[in-house]
């Protein structure tokens, strides 16, 4: 059984999994439109992604007895301004959902919940990766530039990823 305070705590990761999942699904709608078609896959798939992460939490908390619960998903925005801007916004959304995270598993050491503790170690390392992915695609964005042929390249390489 896990401590109320616990609950609240991962359920509110839960819903910032489920807003991760819908930002990245706009993010892909709007690369569509745009053309950027490898980029609109390579998030359409993170979307998923993030909605499985949603899920282990989700999953996680009923198989501890108590109420996964789902609060209002705030909506994200829709127009970016580029490419670039794009994924300069996901790097900064990885780094919050990692300081959330973070500051869970504190709180999880310190409430001397060490099943939590254990459990949130696949997080830590997702994070890890997740924030690596994404500083990567920034640089490689820097590197080719975001002008004809390099767009084309990289919003076909992103696609591959």
């Amino acid at each position: 059984m896990l401590k109320e305070n616990i609950v609240q705590k991962l359920n509110e990761q839960v819903n910032l999994e489920m807003y991760s999942s819908n930002i990245y699904l706009s993010m892909s709608a709007w690369c569509a439109n745009k053309g950027l078609k490898g980029s609109a896959d390579f998030l359409l798939r993170h979307s998923k992604e993030e909605l499985s992460h949603a899920y282990k939490l989700f999953d996680y908390i009923n198989e501890a007895g108590e109420n996964a619960k789902i609060g209002a998903i705030a909506e994200p925005m829709s127009e970016f301004v580029s490419l670039r801007d794009v994924f300069e916004r996901t790097y900064k959304h990885e780094l919050i959902v990692s300081k959330s995270i973070f500051d869970l598993v504190d709180f999880s050491l310190s409430n001397k919940d060490y099943s939590t503790f254990n459990f949130l170690q696949w997080y830590v390392a997702e994070q890890h990766e997740e924030e690596k992915l994404f500083k990567e695609i920034l640089d490689k964005i820097d590197i080719v530039g975001m002008e004809g042929r390099g767009l084309f390249m990289l919003d076909k390489e992103i696609g591959q990823l």
